[in-house]
């Protein structure tokens, strides 16, 4: 009796139970004929659902992995990496989750093949924006405060996007620059490795001027900066014997390079007042024009 009751109980399982559930994720539609043709049906979306739900749950607990010691900055730019390459996962899980339910997705593929070719040759330069801010994330070469060069501009980068960065310019001008261009062309990272940078000014003076005279004028103008480092200490270098003046360049160290026109300019100023405080010109350019003359002219 026990054992019959127990098989009535299984077949009721099977048949009624089961079997009503089975049914009911079998609904759904089916497009195209033969071979060719794809059903969608409730089990299929009911477990592409699962799919993501776990997918996204793993990219999640990943994230966090990876994120948990970063800086503000970098975490912010990793994460901005992150959602494209959770998108390229979901995709995935997509054509892995139908194949595995019996859906031939090689027509899928077939069918969308030229628009992935358009779509590729039309986002070519996005794409390269793309790897090249992945790779501004993994080598560290660029970070939010940095002062570049790129192409004859010299810009502060204040923000780090998947596909652009933005700098603000020394003439308070936003710069967008495409991340392709710091994995295609050189760029200047003034700040790389510290703030402090060597700046210098270049000053002709006259010959037959006092040359430890005018080293040691450079030198007090330069100390008496309040934006110049004492430390490394500045140096003047004569550099060469111009054709019309002796050519002195003045070195110094700064923190603030984004400032350089302004602190170049408040410095030559007071260059030019101790010059003319101590009688030492600075020479314009000459020529010696000498005019030989071949012949006598003679009136005929």
């Amino acid at each position: 009796m026990i054992q019959e009751g127990t098989e009535k109980i299984k077949d009721i399982i099977e048949d009624d139970v089961w079997g009503t559930i089975k049914k009911f994720l079998d609904l759904g539609y089916q497009f195209g004929e033969g071979e060719k043709s794809i059903h969608i049906t409730v089990g299929l979306l009911l477990l592409l659902t699962i799919a993501f739900l776990l997918t996204s749950t793993v990219l999640q607990g990943i994230r966090r992995f990876f994120t948990r010691n970063m800086e503000t900055d970098d975490k912010l730019k990793f994460i901005s990496i992150f959602k494209f390459i959770k998108y390229l996962v979901y995709v995935v899980v997509i054509l892995f989750t139908m194949s595995a339910a019996g859906i031939n997705i090689t027509i899928l593929i077939t069918a969308s093949a030229a628009l992935f070719v358009g779509l590729g040759l039309a986002l070519q330069e996005i794409f390269q924006d793309i790897i090249g801010g992945i790779f501004i994330i993994v080598d560290k070469s660029l970070r939010v405060g940095d002062i570049i060069e790129i192409d004859n501009k010299v810009g502060k980068v204040f923000e780090i996007k998947l596909r652009t960065t933005r700098a603000v310019t020394r003439d308070d001008k936003v710069i967008i620059i495409p991340n392709h261009k710091f994995i295609s062309d050189i760029v200047y990272n003034y700040t790389q490795n510290h703030k402090t940078t060597r700046e210098s000014i270049q000053i002709g003076v006259a010959y037959g001027s006092d040359v430890e005279l005018v080293t040691r004028l450079l030198l007090e103008v330069i100390k008496s900066h309040r934006n110049v480092l004492k430390s490394p200490k500045p140096f003047v270098i004569f550099e060469d014997f111009g054709d019309s003046a002796l050519i002195f360049v003045l070195n110094f160290y700064i923190t603030d390079s984004f400032s350089v026109p302004r602190i170049k300019s408040e410095l030559r100023y007071k260059i030019d007042a101790e010059f003319r405080k101590h009688k030492v010109t600075i020479p314009f350019p000459q020529r010696d024009v000498h005019i030989y003359q071949q012949g006598t002219l003679r009136n005929e």
